[in-house]
């Protein structure tokens, strides 16, 4: 019998990935991993990934790893936002956190498959690992599964891929799961109540100091309260009287200064980036046609990739495009499969 750990995090997606699990025959081990110290939000979470497990029938564990989550997770993201970029902290969780110290879990335990509850698909072909779009395009999240390797890819089911939310909590409710009707959380985890300035502030110690606001020319237009409360696009929470709408499209740490244009100002064409991960070439083009997605909610565009080195590349789109943020990730597309991506670069 296939043995496999079923990273659940007490929600519907995470139980139903477990119950098809379980019904395919497969001898199933749920985990939930405790990130976070406490907190009403963690015990429910436990409680209702425990419940799942006891009705599913299945062995249940939870496995600290609050001091990885610290140093990968949330180190990261404060770091990122000190260099002035935007970050991403779930996918970075999905790379350190499920698909790293989960799927070492799993090898240890002597299971073939790590599962997770994502909408995305794996395909093998020609000896060759794939990561697919979900088959429910509103719901998809392969956007935020770009790292894997083949070695991973390797040891990872996603039994949500071909399921739209709809049929999930169809099951769920048929099954009887508790969750079935549970909202889902659009928070960062780490940052319930959305104030992450003061989030970082509070875990670093730090006072982020104050500097100028300025427009393209140089000219100082006011005060603002520390590089990190602000991201590329941002036009609300400004804190400034200005005769006509003005939107943040630069942040320079060196001089502590946040300038601020026009809407026109944050379109562009270009922009590099950083740590490549390729999941669909056996032999790296030197360049290659893709669309590609810069933010996860963004319909992907017509982009030409030329890769620069190992670890570097430069996007050129044909049409430009709006508030492209250092920090973010870029994904590339073919169809419905995933290229791979790249974490994008200050200019």
């Amino acid at each position: 019998m296939n043995r496999a750990v079923i990273a659940m995090s007490g929600g519907v997606d995470s139980t139903v990935a477990a119950y098809l699990m379980k019904q395919a025959g497969f001898d199933c081990i749920g985990a939930t991993m405790s990130l976070l110290d406490g907190g009403e939000s963690m015990t429910d979470i436990y409680s209702n990934a425990r419940a799942a497990a006891v009705k599913l029938g299945i062995e249940f564990n939870i496995i600290n790893y609050s001091d990885d989550f610290y140093k990968e997770v949330i180190g990261r993201f404060i770091d990122s936002y000190e260099r002035g970029e935007t970050p991403n902290p779930c996918i970075e969780c999905n790379r350190f956190m499920k698909f790293g110290r989960l799927l070492e879990y799993t090898k240890s335990q002597n299971c073939d498959y790590l599962v997770t509850g994502h909408y995305a698909r794996i395909k093998k072909e020609g000896g060759r690992y794939y990561l697919m779009k979900a088959a429910d395009d509103e719901k998809d999240q392969s956007y935020f599964l770009y790292f894997l390797t083949q070695e991973q890819l390797k040891h990872i089911m996603l039994p949500l891929g071909e399921l739209n939310k709809k049929e999930v909590r169809e099951i769920a409710k048929a099954e009887g799961f508790s969750n079935a009707k549970n909202k889902e959380s659009q928070d960062i985890c780490f940052v319930p109540n959305g104030d992450y300035a003061k989030f970082i502030e509070t875990v670093s110690g730090k006072a982020y100091p104050h500097g100028n606001f300025m427009d393209k020319n140089g000219g100082i237009l006011g005060e603002h309260k520390g590089l990190i409360r602000y991201t590329i696009g941002q036009r609300k929470g400004l804190g400034l009287a200005l005769p006509k709408p003005l939107y943040v499209c630069e942040k320079h740490v060196n001089t502590n200064t946040v300038i601020l244009g026009r809407n026109e100002d944050l379109y562009k064409k270009s922009f590099r980036v950083r740590s490549l991960n390729f999941i669909a070439f056996n032999t790296l083009p030197k360049t290659f046609e893709a669309k590609v997605r810069v933010r996860y909610r963004q319909k992907e565009q017509p982009a030409l990739i030329s890769v620069q080195d190992d670890s570097t590349a430069q996007v050129e789109f044909l049409q430009a495009q709006r508030a492209i943020a250092p920090g973010q990730t870029a994904v590339f597309y073919d169809g419905d499969m995933v290229l791979g991506g790249g974490v994008i670069l200050p200019n």
